[in-house]
């Protein structure tokens, strides 16, 4: 039975199980006859794909004695996401947590994080990986001299590939399965092509698993690397932007994680933070969907594969099935300043003209100045600046 239909135990019960959506307008837009379908993670309790590893990181580390109640704090590097996951875990089970997450992840992550009772410590985004500075280096660090301390890492834990190859990918290969071909709406009855970003690389590698070995062998599995980072193959497609710094978070890195088998993915497309904003835009104003920068990625990688030469069979195809993975809501991002910008100086639409002149106010007179504020919260947000008040006189302010 579905958790979604009956009453769960607690929030964990309300992980995963996340809806398959039809992006018929974007494909129509697009020019696009096969089903371009969405997998719509931020339907999940904490928000985001990462709820899965989470969940299953944590649960495989009780059942291994890894974790102990009232003893264990688990420490995790992370981009925000799979904090969030192991802190709403943590915090139903009742383990202390510390997340170290670069200073560049988005305010909002951190507030969540604080909310659900974790510790968070901000680290210098242009550090490397290997760095006794970065996210990973600080977690070490905290991990050898914090008593009880584990990092259950989920850069290398094989849970982070298995908790995708064992729900993710078969809910969506149920869902195309269980929906029958019509006259009006044509389904190959198999997934044809899967399209996602790479971050860990466990998702991407576990989905791939679950759809080739026994669903469809010959589905094209498509990894999205941002430029800046290392991830895609061959490593020449990363040599143009090396090392260039980009905004979309959750995804890409400098390093390659033990987690990410590169095997598993067929074709590699980068994409630039540009691109990826205005895929974000189109979801949210097309099919009002409100997405993360990644899902933007994935989305724009996606149209831009199916563009390409291999692509176009499968896109004037009625009856394929392609799968574009949207990671996260739009929640943890929205004082940044593409968002801002985005909401707050996007063209008018037809209305503003009537609606001004009913209310006898020209549009002009009111605006937001999107970078203004953006910056405004970036000053006030500052990692570095005390989280919390320190003394009577701040609390009292």
């Amino acid at each position: 039975m579905s958790s979604r239909t009956h009453i769960i135990d607690n929030a964990l019960g309300a992980i995963g199980e996340t809806p398959l959506i039809r992006l018929d307008r974007i494909a129509a837009q697009e020019g696009l006859q096969c089903n371009l379908l969405g997998k719509l993670e931020y339907t999940s309790v904490g928000g985001s794909v990462k709820d899965r590893i989470a969940k299953r990181m944590v649960e495989k580390a009780e059942e291994e004695g890894k974790l102990i109640p009232g003893k264990s704090v688990v420490i995790e590097p992370t981009s925000g996401n799979t904090g969030i996951g192991l802190a709403l875990a943590c915090a139903v089970k009742g383990y202390s947590v510390i997340i170290t997450m670069p200073n560049k992840m988005s305010l909002e992550k951190e507030a969540a994080l604080r909310a659900l009772g974790a510790e968070v410590v901000r680290t210098p985004t242009e550090a490397a990986w290997d760095s006794p500075e970065s996210h990973i280096g600080v977690a070490l660090r905290l991990q050898r001299e914090i008593p009880g301390g584990i990092i259950l890492d989920q850069y290398r834990n094989i849970n982070n590939p298995l908790a995708h190859e064992l729900t993710t990918g078969p809910e969506i290969v149920n869902a195309v399965v269980a929906t029958p071909s019509t006259p009006t709406k044509p389904s190959s009855g198999k997934v044809d092509v899967f399209v996602a970003g790479a971050g860990t690389g466990g998702t991407i590698t576990g989905i791939s698993r679950a759809i080739k070995k026994t669903h469809n062998p010959d589905a094209i599995v498509v990894g999205v690397d941002p430029k800046g980072s290392v991830l895609a193959v061959p490593a020449s497609m990363n040599e143009e932007d090396s090392g260039t710094m980009y905004i979309v978070e959750g995804i890409g890195y400098d390093f390659v994680p033990d987690v990410l088998d590169r095997a598993d993915v067929d074709t590699w497309l980068k994409t630039g933070d540009e691109e990826s904003f205005e895929a974000v835009r189109k979801l949210m104003r097309v099919e009002g969907l409100l997405v993360g920068g990644s899902s933007g990625s994935a989305l724009s990688g996606a149209l831009r594969w199916l563009k390409s030469e291999p692509g176009k069979r499968i896109a004037q195809t009625k009856s394929a099935n392609v799968v574009v993975l949207l990671p996260d809501g739009i929640r943890n991002y929205m004082s940044k300043p593409w968002f801002l910008k985005m909401a707050l100086e996007a063209e008018p639409t037809p209305l503003a003209s009537t609606i001004s002149s009913i209310l006898k106010k020209s549009s002009s007179e009111v605006r937001t100045d999107s970078e203004k504020l953006a910056n405004g919260i970036a000053e006030r947000t500052e990692p570095g600046l005390p989280a919390r008040p320190n003394t009577p006189d701040e609390v009292a302010h």
